[in-house]
């Protein structure tokens, strides 16, 4: 997987090549590697607060891409932390689509 900079940009030309915006602000937190932050169609590296904020190793985050990790086995081993259940799985197609952008998959 890409660094920070690549992963971003990925995530930014998601959104520039049509991929609807996020109705809700996420923060991803790759645990020590740094943040990338959507809200609406804006792709950013700030820290700042959001709505749902999703904490992942940047191996597990590959593994979720790849369909090689179970989210739900990842949530209850500690793997995978999101800062609200209810709203990740309301937004569970968008941040679907963030994964595969990220990977390269988009």
């Amino acid at each position: 997987m890409d660094g920070l900079t690549e992963l971003t940009d990925k995530v930014r030309a998601h959104f520039q090549s049509g991929g609807a915006g996020l109705d809700r602000s996420i923060r991803l937190d790759l645990r020590g590697e740094g943040v990338i932050r959507v809200e609406g169609a804006t792709v950013t590296n700030a820290a700042d607060p959001a709505d749902l904020v999703i904490s992942v190793s940047r191996k597990d985050l590959e593994a979720l891409a790849r369909g090689d990790l179970n989210p739900m086995t990842a949530a209850i081993t500690g793997r995978l932390k999101v800062s609200d259940m209810g709203l990740a799985m309301s937004l569970m197609p968008q941040v679907k689509a963030l994964l595969a952008a990220r990977s390269g998959q988009a």
